[in-house]
């Protein structure tokens, strides 16, 4: 068994298995996500998020593979009787992109279900996270990245009801520096000095009030954090409206919720934002006058 303290992961995800009453936890496990060839992700299991199992093989990549690199940031999803993970995958003469996978079982082996990716093949894209609207409709929120765009976009894009193709064009919801909390990197241009704003890591979740939020990731005043934006209509298509603090601000970042089996609220997170320091962290969370609050 693994303690938490000995599992190197980024973008950490919970997938709670009420039947089985295990958590699954996947993320981005090559230990260099950056430079290389890929590897693919594992998954770890437990019964009470302290002690865990694993790491299990949960994706590995085919001969023929489309992408060989930035294995990143997967999710999994209990859709319509099967598993399906977002993950986003690169290539040297493609852009990065998300793709669904699909699996019988959550510990996998998840294998490619969608002809590559769903987001636009032209765009530097990554951190695809499902949706599902009050129509039951599947969407995708995903973010454009700054690489292309300097001012990174948070877009979102309707799925068919299979998971497997994009449906219309995608929507843009906000700009990372509409958030009054995120701060920009500066960067060198054929026309000078511009200033780049970060989009990670987006993750929707309705509120008990209704309230439909939306946690994503940035660049904070202290480092890599999070923030909270809440849509105006109680639609995906918004509009967003940023919190002034973000939730999370201590050099980790790219989080999700999940409700335990015992009834609580969670936050998961990778802290530090540092290779090959970064480790899962479980926060509790609760729900104040339609704003979320750490414990």
């Amino acid at each position: 068994m693994l303690k938490r303290e000995d599992i190197q992961i980024r973008d950490p995800f919970i997938l709670p298995v009420a039947q089985e009453q295990k958590y699954y936890l996947y993320g981005t496990t090559d230990k260099s996500p950056w430079g290389g060839i890929g590897t693919g992700f594992d998954v770890y299991a437990s019964s009470n998020l302290e002690d865990w199992e694993g790491p299990f093989p949960a994706f590995r990549p085919e001969p023929g593979f489309w992408a060989d690199r930035n294995f990143w940031a997967p999710e999994a999803y209990f859709y319509l009787g099967r598993y399906y993970m977002f993950a986003s995958f690169k290539a040297p003469d493609r852009c990065r992109g998300t793709q669904v996978l699909v699996s019988e079982k959550p510990q996998g082996p998840f294998i490619p279900y969608s002809d590559g990716p769903v987001t636009p093949a032209d765009w530097e894209c990554l951190d695809g996270t499902l949706y599902v609207d009050e129509e039951q409709n599947p969407w995708m929120v995903f973010c454009h990245e700054w690489l292309q765009v300097r001012d990174g976009e948070m877009c979102a894009v309707r799925l068919d009801k299979d998971l497997k193709e994009a449906v219309g064009e995608p929507v843009l919801l906000f700009c990372a520096s509409e958030a009054p909390w995120t701060c920009p990197s500066i960067g060198n241009s054929d026309a000078g000095q511009v200033k780049n704003y970060v989009t990670d890591g987006p993750y929707l979740y309705r509120m008990q009030n209704g309230k439909l939020m939306m946690l994503w990731s940035s660049t904070g005043e202290n480092g890599y954090a999070i923030g909270a934006a809440c849509s105006a209509s109680g639609k995906i298509t918004g509009p967003w409206e940023h919190q002034k603090e973000p939730v999370f601000g201590k050099n980790g970042g790219h989080g999700m919720l999940f409700g335990t089996f015992d009834g609580r609220l969670l936050l998961t997170l990778h802290q530090p934002n540092k290779t090959p320091n970064e480790r899962p962290v479980f926060i509790p969370v609760e729900e104040m006058d339609g704003r979320l609050v750490l414990k």
